[in-house]
């Protein structure tokens, strides 16, 4: 035994620990051509079968698919937009008459710039006055605003 440090350049595996993988379908004289070592027909020769794991993923033994079996309501709007939330209370930590736009929330780290636009909720207080421009915001919010003073511009 040497004492040689372990290294990238002398790792090996263990004796007989590596074999080659099986190589399926190259002739007869390989052993594992044409049926592949799968035999003819029945269920376990059919692709997608009985790999790791058995059966076809979701397979359910022919009973009735959970899929087929479960009711199916609703509608899922592919064009609906996510709103990022941002509240009274995260303006309060931003400085007095400052104008809020969608630029300055992402500039504070409130918002992201890729994700969808930015809504004002009413939750918390602010007591300073600031000039929101060009952001949704509900009913509330817009009276917190404007009774801090603030002015709301679309």
């Amino acid at each position: 035994m040497s004492n040689e440090k372990i290294g990238l350049h002398n790792l090996a595996p263990a004796p007989g620990s590596h074999r080659n993988r099986k190589r399926l379908g190259r002739g007869p004289g390989s052993g594992t051509g044409k049926t592949s070592g799968k035999g003819h027909k029945g269920i376990k020769a059919r692709s997608g079968h009985h790999g790791h794991g058995g059966n076809k993923p979701h397979f359910e033994g022919g009973q009735m698919p959970m899929t087929r079996r479960i009711p199916k309501r609703g509608f899922t709007n592919p064009f609906r937009i996510e709103s990022q939330v941002v509240s009274i209370a995260d303006l309060a930590l931003l400085t007095a008459g400052t104008e809020v736009s969608r630029e300055t929330l992402v500039a504070a780290g409130l918002i992201k710039s890729a994700k969808g636009p930015a809504k004002l909720l009413a939750n918390g207080e602010i007591t300073h006055a600031v000039t929101v421009k060009g952001i949704k915001m509900s009913a509330q919010a817009r009276e917190k605003i404007v009774a801090a003073g603030g002015t709301v511009e679309e």
